[in-house]
């Protein structure tokens, strides 16, 4: 049986996904990204070769992707984070759909048609406003685990208004804040609000959203606060931290089945 595998190395996590022929996924794994991306990759396919129960001779193919794409000496070809972001979250879809991306670093606003090709898209590259390194910096204003932040905004019952997209200018309005006496779940949610205007400036949407990342996998209070902004529904596909490395993996297998014929 041929295995295709997909990496995708962000500036903060590894994900790995290892798919057959049909596209199921087969394993998967997740690393701190570290400063050594090839080692880390390394450790990451030999986690995802465990789950599934496969070995490296029977990988036909592999793409990298993200931030550390060039860093993993195995790979077979590279694919922007784009690309394989849309072709990840269009596999749950099979329609028009835009998706939303919000990583450790930037945040991607990706548009794609009936048949998955890309007709547009927007990334924020230049501030970290609306990113996960945004509520990492809140988390450490606060004194509180990252982990903690979710569940302290679903708390919220008065939700405090930071005005400051900037991650610095936020973190020193956070202190005011807290000097005032304001509720820490309502400064949270805040905060978490104001990642989702900065993506709501960014483009306009469609009918079908889509929501990817690790931020979106681990800050449910997020779909509900982009719920509310866009006024549509999202879609949050199984593992949303994955779509990238699952993206890869499709192009993959794309890739070996054109050399194949």
């Amino acid at each position: 049986m041929d295995v295709y595998c997909g990496i995708d190395i962000g500036a903060s996590a590894a994900k790995l996904v290892l798919i057959d022929q049909d596209g199921d996924v087969l394993g998967r794994a997740m690393r701190r990204s570290g400063t050594n991306y090839a080692e880390t990759a390394e450790a990451c396919l030999d986690d995802a070769m465990i789950e599934a129960a496969v070995g490296r001779p029977q990988i036909a193919h592999t793409v990298s992707t993200g931030y550390g794409r060039d860093n993993v000496p195995w790979v077979d070809s590279k694919m922007t984070e784009i690309a394989c972001h849309g072709k990840g979250a269009f596999h749950h879809c099979q329609r028009p759909i835009t998706v939303i991306d919000i990583g450790a670093q930037d945040n991607k606003i990706i548009h794609l048609d009936e048949s998955g090709r890309r007709t547009s898209f927007k990334m924020n590259r230049k501030c970290s406003a609306g990113t996960g390194a945004f509520i990492e910096e809140i988390a450490y204003r606060l004194d509180l685990p990252i982990e903690d932040l979710n569940g302290l905004a679903q708390r919220s019952t008065q939700e405090v208004s930071l005005g400051s997209f900037c991650t610095v200018f936020a973190a020193t309005e956070i202190l005011e804040k807290i000097r005032a006496g304001e509720k820490v779940e309502d400064i949270v949610k805040g905060a978490f609000r104001s990642v989702v205007k900065r993506v709501f400036e960014m483009d306009s949407i469609g009918d079908t959203l889509v929501l990817t990342g690790g931020v979106i996998a681990h800050n449910s209070i997020l779909n509900q606060l982009i719920e509310e902004s866009f006024a549509v529904k999202p879609i949050v596909p199984p593992h949303p931290q994955y779509i990238g490395a699952l993206g890869a993996a499709l192009f993959a297998r794309q890739n070996a089945n054109k050399t194949e014929r």
